[in-house]
């Protein structure tokens, strides 16, 4: 079936044409009608699989068909995200698909003055896409009006109850009309995740794709043996071998992360830097920018693992392997999405083979060993840029070649 057969607001359908969404993913094809017949929804799927378009294209046609009217803070539609990159994100996935519609879409987050979010909220908005804390604290200053939202939406549910959320969303539905629909999108499920899920959505239509597998099937994934401290130089080969192609590479910390970028400037790779220290103008910058695709290369810590659609990144590094084994199917979720491919490398050092293993584990798979032999190994720390001109370590080579072929001489006398 085809978008084009949906019973959606022409509006919809153009924008969907434009941006060459023919068929709905599986996530999209089950949830989209249920949505509409103004059912919960318990939606579970893997990342990258097109969960927000799942619930923005039925929220914005109901939306439009509705008369404008609002009051001052009025909300017709919460979503509830765990963090502002994913707000953002969301808000634009909503302004894309809806920009011929009717619809008033904002996203609200903390790290910005509020100035501007109160002048815009005090009209009233039809979508609102909200980090917790910057929300309750406009609530708080009778800035927002809950009393009328007919669908809350709770994206990336299992990460908002890792963060500790479970009480604001608690809160949140004191403040709701008492009959509203509800969906619940997760990436992953367990039991806290179901019983949070079923204590606030009633008789929810539950729809779960791929539940044996957590990763997308359109990943590659691979795993090279590298001792920590050449990391660096097997990264500088990598981006040298592909330079047209988009890399997303993943480190522990964000003093990690410094490291490694100044390492590939050293080398004359140019990088964007992601983590939870930076400010929110500087975040914002780096996704656009990135997103653009005039830098190549991102590096990042785990801020940058969940829910953020960057288009087209074709490999995903993880420079060091995640400390919780979820968080690389997160990881990795940033590539392989839709119907493109992706690939997912892994460093793996000798101190991360337990992590490794904690890994496979999880996805209940080996992943498959990049065999390097010891040529290629050293010739990859050889011939890196960041070596010296006059390569010191191919000078110690031929040196002690040299040294071999005067003793074999020696024994010959």
């Amino acid at each position: 079936m085809k978008f084009e057969q949906y019973r959606i607001a022409e509006e919809i359908k153009r924008s969907l044409e434009e941006q060459s969404f023919k068929r709905p993913t599986d996530i999209q094809y089950k949830a989209i009608p249920s949505i509409l017949k103004g059912d919960d929804v318990l939606a579970i799927a893997q990342t990258g699989t097109g969960k927000t378009a799942a619930f923005a294209i039925p929220v914005l046609h109901l939306l439009h068909q509705q008369r404008r009217s609002r009051t001052k803070g009025e909300v017709k539609c919460l979503v509830m995200v765990p963090t502002r990159e994913l707000a953002i994100q969301i808000a634009d996935v909503f302004k894309q698909l809806g920009k011929y519609t009717k619809v008033d879409i904002m996203g609200l987050y903390g790290g910005v003055e509020q100035e501007a979010q109160i002048k815009k909220l005090d009209k009233g908005v039809d979508v609102l896409i909200a980090t917790p804390g910057r929300m309750f604290d406009l609530r708080s200053q009778g800035h927002l009006d809950l009393s009328h939202v007919q669908t809350l939406i709770l994206d990336e549910a299992d990460h908002m109850l890792d963060l500790g959320f479970i009480r604001d969303i608690r809160d949140v539905i004191k403040h709701l009309p008492r009959n509203h629909q509800t969906l619940f999108f997760s990436a992953t499920i367990d039991t806290e995740i179901k019983d949070l899920a079923y204590s606030i959505v009633r008789n929810p239509i539950r729809i779960q794709i791929s539940p044996d597998n957590p990763v997308s099937k359109n990943v590659n994934h691979s795993v090279a043996f590298v001792e920590m401290d050449d990391k660096r130089f097997f990264l500088e080969r990598l981006v040298r071998e592909f330079p047209d192609s988009k890399i997303l590479v993943f480190v522990r910390t964000k003093v990690r992360a410094e490291r490694v970028s100044a390492a590939m400037g050293r080398v004359n790779i140019p990088s964007l830097i992601m983590h939870g220290g930076k400010e929110q103008n500087d975040r914002l910058s780096v996704m656009q920018e990135f997103k653009k695709g005039e830098v190549k290369v991102l590096i990042t810590t785990d801020v940058n693992a969940r829910g953020i659609d960057i288009p087209n990144v074709d490999y995903v590094v993880n420079y060091d392997l995640p400390d919780e084994p979820e968080n690389y199917v997160h990881r990795v979720g940033r590539t392989g999405r839709g119907v493109q491919k992706g690939q997912a490398v892994s460093f793996c050092s000798m101190e991360e083979k337990p992590v490794l293993e904690a890994i496979e584990k999880y996805l209940d798979k080996k992943i498959d060993v990049m065999t390097i032999h010891k040529s290629d190994y050293q010739e990859t720390i050889r011939f890196s840029e960041e070596v010296p001109n006059e390569n010191w370590q191919l000078l110690i080579d031929q040196h002690e070649a040299a040294m071999k072929g005067v003793k074999k001489k020696k024994k010959k006398k």
